[in-house]
């Protein structure tokens, strides 16, 4: 029987890992390729067989790391990620549930929990969202008032972009993301030469300074993320620290004087 702290050192080695990420690859490029008619007409029993047997290993592994590492398994999100993963591909398939057969391929996200570099994007972009809230109530303001502007504006002269507010919105939200803005701009300068300033100001303030600032912001915490490497060198030396003081701790043995004094 093998103990928890060889389970987790298994689990861990590169070779598990990379097996682990190999199984996902495949699994996934399987699961994209049942899309195909043609293909699953002709190799779909072993499509089938392919996504069981990648099942069954991902049940192992998960049913592996809680045992090895017991209660803190449930202290990594991660591992409650992969547990919810895993737990929709063992929902039935059929009757009021085979829409869910569907989200099958979410389990090529998992490659976010077994890539390191992808986890730790992820992590600091979690660890961005209350810098990211600033952000987006300022972009909200700036096209808020951009939108109440161009309606005010142009409303009567191009209708269909900047008839009301709902329409100036939406307009702005898309010459926001660079698509189509020079047809709308066109269809307003015929009627007001000078809008081109309105547009040229409000693409500078919103695109390239506002979501500008959505990129500082990820820098800035991805920045904060501590590399895997470094963590598990701290986390190694927390360990040996716990052991020197539990070695301080212990009482000396029979017959030993402190000092060797006799």
């Amino acid at each position: 029987m093998f103990s928890p702290q060889t389970v987790r050192d298994r689990l861990e080695s590169p070779a598990v890992q990379r097996f682990i990420v190999g199984v996902i690859v495949i699994n996934s490029i399987t699961i994209g390729a049942e899309t195909s008619v043609t293909v699953m007409d002709r190799f779909g029993g072993a499509l089938h067989l392919i996504d069981r047997i990648a099942l069954v290993i991902f049940i192992v592994e998960l049913l592996a790391r809680v045992y090895g590492y017991r209660r803190a398994f449930l202290k990594d999100p991660w591992n409650w990620f992969d547990t919810i993963i895993i737990g929709i591909a063992l929902i039935p398939h059929s009757g009021p549930a085979s829409v869910l057969r569907s989200l099958r391929i979410l389990r090529a996200l998992r490659l976010v929990s077994r890539v390191p570099s992808m986890r730790r994007v992820v992590s600091a972009l979690l660890a961005a969202i209350p810098g990211m809230t600033s952000v987006i109530a300022l972009l909200g303001l700036v096209v808020y008032v951009a939108a109440v502007m161009a309606t005010n504006l142009f409303g009567k002269l191009v209708p269909e972009h900047f008839g009301g507010l709902p329409e100036s919105l939406f307009s702005l939200f898309q010459i926001m993301t660079g698509e189509g803005w020079p047809d709308i701009a066109a269809a307003t300068m015929e009627h007001h030469p000078l809008a081109w300033m309105f547009f040229v100001g409000y693409i500078l303030l919103s695109s390239f300074v506002v979501l500008n600032l959505f990129m500082a912001v990820v820098v800035s915490a991805m920045d904060r993320e501590p590399d895997p490497e470094m963590r598990a060198v701290l986390d190694e030396l927390a360990r040996l620290h716990a052991k020197v003081d539990a070695l301080q701790k212990t009482p000396d043995e029979p017959g030993m004087t402190v000092g060797g004094g006799s």
